[in-house]
Order: structure tokens, then C-alpha cells, then sequence
């Protein structure tokens, strides 16, 4: 169960109240003196202490103050024969949650001591959660040892630790990457490696709500402000005050509301639906998408001032396939974790499975290998994976509208898009950042159009950056 310490100078009163918590399963520690009390709190690290306000040596008050030094969390409960108002004000200031006339009854005590218990176990645990979450969004969890995936954390680090001298809210970070890249480890990391690690982290996936929902989630509203608002709601961008706030699929964000974003952005300011002032905010934005940010600017589909200002930072996450033994390393993680999770040992993974691992193209990414691992340690039935227990089947052919060369003579306009970039890369002899330079787009743009129309450079021909 539990330690209590009781400090009490009435020796009967102390022993009845020890042995009855000893009857409910309680360790129960007893000191008669202030002085007594707090050395016998280092001792056993005690999770509740019941402390008399009229003691010899130190008050109550001052045992109270010295318990908290020791444990910011302990639970005290303070008892005394002469309560008042203002006794009872200096207690709690002091850090007594209760205050307990004399005489009391067991049962009191108990129900208090009961209550103090479980907002300790609630503490406990938040604190343990907490620091779980961090453990698992720290720079560590971006695992992998490939040049792509080592500049990408040197990069996440220097990201995160650019906050202002001024506390003022961090510059925008834009993470980019595939579906199962690690987007969302990437912003929590952006988040936990810097000064904001204590504060919140808010997250909300843009793509999973209609407008006008994702509207009131973001920015909160007052009471009235329509119909069904029964009571005042706070939005997610104040909640995430000091802290950060991760907006996952920012490309499916409504075109009004990137305005409204833009604005919060560049004023630090917010306002509930329904109010009728602004309210300060100091809060990081870091966005997420594997959309092309630069194709949906074209289409209209997206702000250009927003792209401009999101851009402050922008993170490109490496594709599993371009991160060569990375992807042994996270298997074996993966083994693992799985087999800790389903109480089984981890299988090894013999030559032909590390073989097939390396070969897949992995149009799933990170989220792709964890899955096919829990499956094939879930169905193994011996003690090491092979490939036929990967049952990666054949690479998926790609469609011939998106990544197939077009026909001879086509005129469509995905044909004299593959046409113009293969001219453009040739004239650049392959060097992806001359090419972008000379069709005065981005580099990552131009990366993505040879992906969709999947070309290739000659044989014996360089591709540089």
C-alpha cells in the first residue's frame, strides 16, 4: 500500500492513529517532534504525512514547509485543537492540503488520507506519462545511422533550439516528407529537444475534420457564439500557449482558415469565436504535410503568403528506401518492441529476410516496416524470420498515367512536362540543382517530378546535388 508518517506529541493519539492505517494495510512511520518528524521524512520518503500544529521544537507550519523542500508532491494534512481562519489560510500556504479539527474521527482522517493518496498516484502517473512521451519524442527516437537520417537530426536539434532571447514564439518549422516518413516524430522531437519541452504539445490532423469543425478546435469560442455553444471552449492554439502546436496535413487546410493562420502567425494573436478581443499567444506552429506545397500554390489551393511564412524552417524527411542499413536497424527495434508487447521472444532475421529488407522499395516508409515485422512475428513459427515470413511479394508496378513514359509523339500535358524536364537535366548534365535553378523551381519540386514520371539518368551518368 502505502507510507504514512504521522507527527504527533501525544503518544496515545499517535499510536491509535498508527495502528488502525496499519489495519488497512498501510507502513505507518511515527515521530513526536517537528525536528523528529522531518528527519524521519528523509528517511522513508513517505507518501502522506499527517503533521500536529502545536508540536515541540518546529510548529506544524514550519514542518509542512521543510516536508515540501524535500518532495514538492508530498501530501500533507495538517491537525490541530484550536482551528481558525487565518490558521487555516497560513496551512495551506504552507502546503497542508486539509486542515482536521481535533477531535477526529478515524474515518475523517482516513477519507482525507484516502484522497491524498489518490491525487499522489494521479501526479505519479501524469508525471510518468509525461516523461514517457518525452523519452519517445526525443532526438533518439529519429534512430538510424545513414548520412540522410544524421543531418537530419543535427538539423532537427538546430531548429529546436532557435528560440528568441525575447521568449517571443519560435519561427515556423514545415516538415515534409512521404506518408510514413515520421512526420509527426519529427515535429514532437522539433518540440522536446528545445527550451519548450516542458510545455504543451498540441497536435491536430487537419485532413480529419470539416472547416468549420477544425475552426472551433483551433481557435476556441465563447459561450453563445452559435447554437450548440452551451459554454466557453478553448482553442487549441491558446491551449498550446508556451508550448507548440503540430497541424498535420496543413495542405487539406480550408482556404479561409489559412488566412486566419497566416494572421495568428503574424501577430501572435488569436480570437475565440464569438469574442470581442484578441488574446496574446506565445506558441511554436510546426506543419506537416506530403503534399507538394508549390503544385497546390499553382492551383489556387493554397496561400502563397502562408507557404512563404511556414517556409521559415523547412524539414525533409529521408524516404526509407534512400536510408541503405537504416532500415536493418529499425527492423531489429521493431523485433523487439513486438515481441516485448505480445510476450514472445524476438526472432532473429536470417540472410534472406535482411536481403529482402534491404531490396523492398518501401512506398509505406517507416509505418510499412513496423507493420510487416508485427505480422510476421505475430504468424513466425520458429526462431528466425526468413523472407517468405516478410511476405513482401514483388515491387508494385507503377501506374502508367503518373510514372510510365508517355507515348511517342504525345502531346498531353504530362508528356511535355517529362519532355521539358528531361531537357532541362540534360543541359544540366543531371545536376538536380542546376536543373531547378534553370526551371526556376525548388529543388525538393523538382525531385518530386522526376519521382512522378519516373525518370532516370543514363547508365554511367552522375546524378548530384
Amino acid at each position: 500500500m502505502a507510507t504514512l508518517l504521522i507527527i504527533e506529541d501525544e503518544a496515545v493519539l499517535a499510536k491509535n492513529i498508527a495502528r488502525y492505517f496499519e489495519k488497512q494495510g498501510h507502513a505507518v512511520e511515527v515521530a513526536h517532534d517537528g525536528l523528529a518528524g522531518v528527519a524521519a521524512a528523509r528517511r522513508v520518503m513517505p507518501d502522506v504525512v499527517i503533521v500536529d500544529f502545536q508540536l515541540p521544537g518546529l510548529d506544524g507550519l514550519d514542518v509542512i514547509r521543510a516536508l515540501r523542500k524535500i518532495d514538492a508532491e508530498l501530501r500533507c494534512v495538517m491537525v490541530t485543537g484550536h482551528a481558525s481562519v487565518p490558521m487555516a489560510v497560513d496551512a495551506m500556504k504552507a502546503g497542508s492540503m486539509d486542515l482536521l479539527t481535533k477531535p477526529v474521527s478515524l474515518a475523517s482522517l482516513k477519507a482525507v488520507v484516502d484522497r491524498a493518496l489518490a491525487e499522489r498516484g494521479t501526479r505519479r502517473a501524469l508525471d510518468y506519462y509525461q516523461k514517457k512521451e518525452a523519452d519517445e519524442s526525443s532526438l533518439d527516437a529519429l534512430a538510424g545511422e545513414s548520412g540522410p537520417m544524421r543531418a537530419l537530426r543535427d538539423l532537427v536539434r538546430t531548429i529546436a533550439s532557435s528560440e528568441p532571447a525575447d521568449r517571443s514564439p519560435g519561427a515556423p518549422i514545415l516538415v515534409l516528407g512521404e506518408t510514413g516518413a515520421g512526420k509527426e516524430l519529427v515535429a514532437r522531437a522539433c518540440h522536446y529537444a528545445g527550451p519548450r519541452a516542458a510545455a504543451p504539445f498540441v497536435e491536430i490532423n487537419c485532413a480529419a475534420l470539416p472547416a468549420n469543425l477544425i475552426e472551433g478546435e483551433l481557435f476556441g469560442h465563447e459561450k453563445g457564439a452559435f447554437t450548440d455553444a452551451q459554454a466557453r471552449k478553448i482553442g487549441l492554439i491558446e491551449a498550446a500557449d508556451g508550448g507548440t502546436l503540430f497541424l498535420d496535413e496543413i495542405g487539406e487546410l480550408d482556404l479561409s482558415l489559412q488566412a486566419k493562420l497566416l494572421r495568428v502567425l503574424e501577430n501572435l494573436r488569436v480570437r475565440r469565436l464569438g469574442a470581442l478581443q484578441d488574446r496574446q499567444v506565445n506558441v511554436r506552429i510546426v506543419c506537416a504535410t506530403n503534399r507538394d506545397l508549390d503544385q497546390l500554390v499553382e492551383a489556387g489551393r493554397f496561400r502563397s503568403d502562408l507557404l512563404y511564412r511556414l517556409r521559415v524552417f523547412q524539414i525533409n524527411i529521408p524516404p526509407l528506401r534512400a536510408r541503405g542499413d537504416d532500415v536493418l536497424l529499425l527492423a531489429r527495434r521493431f523485433l523487439a518492441q513486438v515481441a516485448q508487447r505480445y510476450g514472445r521472444p524476438p526472432p532473429a532475421l536470417d540472410a534472406s529476410a535482411c536481403a529482402a529488407l534491404i531490396a523492398h522499395h518501401w512506398p509505406g516508409n517507416v509505418r510499412e516496416l513496423r507493420n510487416v515485422i508485427e505480422r510476421a512475428v505475430l504468424l513466425c513459427q520458429g526462431k528466425a524470420l526468413g523472407a517468405d515470413d516478410l511476405a513482401l511479394g514483388p515491387r508494385p508496378a507503377m501506374a502508367p498515367s503518373t510514372h510510365s513514359a508517355p507515348a511517342a509523339g504525345s502531346n498531353s500535358l504530362e508528356a511535355l512536362e517529362r519532355q521539358h524536364l528531361l531537357r532541362a537535366l540534360e543541359q544540366a548534365e543531371w545536376n538536380v540543382t542546376r536543373a531547378a535553378r534553370l526551371l526556376d523551381i525548388s529543388r525538393d519540386t523538382l525531385r518530386y517530378r522526376i519521382d512522378k514520371h519516373g525518370l532516370q539518368r543514363p547508365a554511367g551518368r552522375v546524378t548530384a546535388d
